[in-house]
């Protein structure tokens, strides 16, 4: 399995299918906003759309685009991660890797995948059920063939603790949106540099763009919430949210005792902050809108608590 130590492929799909899916994105925003669409930061309490017929060119055009994007993707990584032949399919219990650093990653993408993708479709018309049908279903089916693919390569195997974060980002959008009608617990993703890169580049990362990649430790997973979002009547700002973070430390190989074999003491980070919720700041730009809600999957930097087993530390400036 030393392929995967040297580079994960939780890594590897988190980021390439997201940065191919907001590029996607992006562009079709811009189209579908210079048409007067609804932006994606508006409220989906009532199902309006349902009773206006579908831009079916728009949605084959969404159709395609995705398409692209996943065959694309698929035939990437058959090039250049898949280079061994493929075998019997094969199951990996990997859960224990990473401190589950990795589960979060996975998490996070599905959901991010579901959230940008519904947001797409409701531009075309369709029914709310359909757009949030949708946007779940391309969270998982974007990654489903490459846990499978895995399954059948001799360098990873098939993980079901992936999969099952796969279908859990997806389930986190759908479930909150069909039972609340919006989206109030935010995933979201923040990262600094750590020296412990130095220690295993080939691991960690060699180069600063490498590292923002591969190094667990300088990643940091939150899920930011507004108190106005569940206390209606509060005089909270809708806009300013807590956010509650989860990181590791001193990792420098996938498994926790082959860290401590090289000196380290692996433990889990957990942070208590302050967060925005930029699709919730007013304004009439359809712009700063579309831009507000492609920034909203990072956190932004603030004064936060650090809670580990050594005990409970200020950090004035963590990102």
């Amino acid at each position: 399995m030393a392929v995967i130590k040297l580079w994960s492929r939780d890594n590897r799909m988190r980021f390439i299918l997201h940065c191919l899916l907001i590029s996607v994105l992006t562009g079709s925003l811009s189209h579908a906003n210079a048409q007067g669409a609804i932006m994606p930061g508006d409220t989906l309490a009532s199902d309006s759309t349902a009773a206006v017929r579908p831009n079916y060119k728009m949605l084959r055009g969404i159709f395609a685009a995705q398409s692209a994007v996943y065959l694309g993707t698929l035939y990437g990584l058959s090039k250049s991660w898949y280079k061994n032949k493929l075998t019997r399919f094969t199951i990996e219990d990997d859960s224990h890797e990473w401190l589950q650093m990795d589960k979060m990653g996975h998490l996070y993408t599905s959901y991010q995948i579901a959230r940008h993708t519904a947001a797409l479709y409701k531009k075309t018309g369709i029914s709310k059920r359909q757009m949030l049908v949708y946007g779940a279903i391309s969270g998982v089916i974007f990654q489903t063939p490459i846990e499978i693919l895995d399954g059948f390569s001799p360098d990873y195997g098939f993980s079901p603790g992936d999969m099952i974060a796969n279908i859990s980002g997806s389930a986190l959008y759908l479930g909150q949106v069909a039972l609340w009608d919006e989206v109030r617990i935010q995933p979201k993703f923040s990262f600094h540099y750590t020296s412990l890169a130095r220690v295993r580049p080939e691991l960690l990362g060699s180069t600063w763009s490498e590292r923002w990649l591969k190094d667990y430790n300088g990643q940091t997973y939150w899920f930011s919430a507004s108190p106005k979002s569940f206390f209606k009547g509060s005089r909270w700002p809708a806009w300013l949210c807590f956010s509650v973070g989860y990181g590791i430390q001193d990792m420098v190989s996938a498994e926790p005792d082959k860290s401590i074999e090289m000196g380290y003491r692996p433990y889990r980070q957990y942070y208590l902050s302050m967060d925005i919720d930029l699709t919730k700041i007013k304004t009439r730009s359809k712009f700063v809108k579309t831009l507000g809600f492609l920034l909203n999957s990072v956190k932004i930097p603030a004064p936060a608590l650090q809670i580990t087993k050594n005990g409970v530390d200020f950090k004035p400036f963590y990102f």
